[in-house]
């Protein structure tokens, strides 16, 4: 399919889409924010900038675009020729197509970076798709990254447990009675 555009239209649109406050991530804060859980929006000084920070729960949400990140995509260079497989929810465009698979390409590669360094900083990291968005799998998008924030604020607050010494290990004395006295009275019984 031709691109219906010519090339200044198709710059001039491509030029309006933001990165911040996108739809999906409207979606996904004012659901968070309506169970009752707090965060800070795009911040500096974590790595990568995510789009959403919680810091109570050490974790990072990314809501990434399927298009811009390319969701499933499989790029390839095979014999000087470029391969692409696209996905359900990802279509690389035909025109100036060896500059739209370079930038994916970088986009993933940094987007592991980000990942990689956020985890080895002890950060978790919750990556939610545009296509998980969808009205009919939102709630169960939403719903698995509740459990994820569960299970990572419960890691990070679980007590630590205390071994004591076992009765078989050591004979402790009876704090009631005399020792000499319980003895007795427990060898006549028997």
């Amino acid at each position: 399919m031709t691109d219906k555009m010519t090339p200044e239209q198709r710059h001039l649109c491509m030029s309006h889409i933001h990165s911040r406050d996108t739809k999906p991530e409207l979606l996904v804060r004012r659901w968070l924010w309506s169970h009752g859980y707090r965060y800070r929006l795009n911040v500096k000084g974590v790595p990568g900038k995510p789009d959403i920070v919680m810091r109570p729960y050490h974790t990072a949400i990314f809501v990434n675009g399927c298009f811009w990140h390319g969701h499933d995509v499989k790029l390839e260079v095979r014999t000087e020729k470029l391969e692409v497989e696209n996905s359900e929810c990802c279509k690389i465009p035909q025109s100036n197509r060896e500059f739209w698979v370079n930038k994916i390409r970088r986009n993933q590669e940094r987007d592991r970076q980000n990942y990689q360094v956020l985890q080895e900083n002890g950060w978790h990291v919750i990556v939610i798709w545009e296509c998980q968005l969808k009205p009919d799998r939102i709630k169960e998008t939403m719903l698995r990254v509740e459990t994820m924030l569960c299970d990572y604020f419960l890691s990070l607050h679980r007590p630590k447990m205390v071994l004591y010494p076992t009765t078989e290990d050591t004979l402790l004395p009876m704090a009631a009675e005399k020792e000499n006295e319980y003895e007795k009275s427990n060898n006549e019984n028997n």
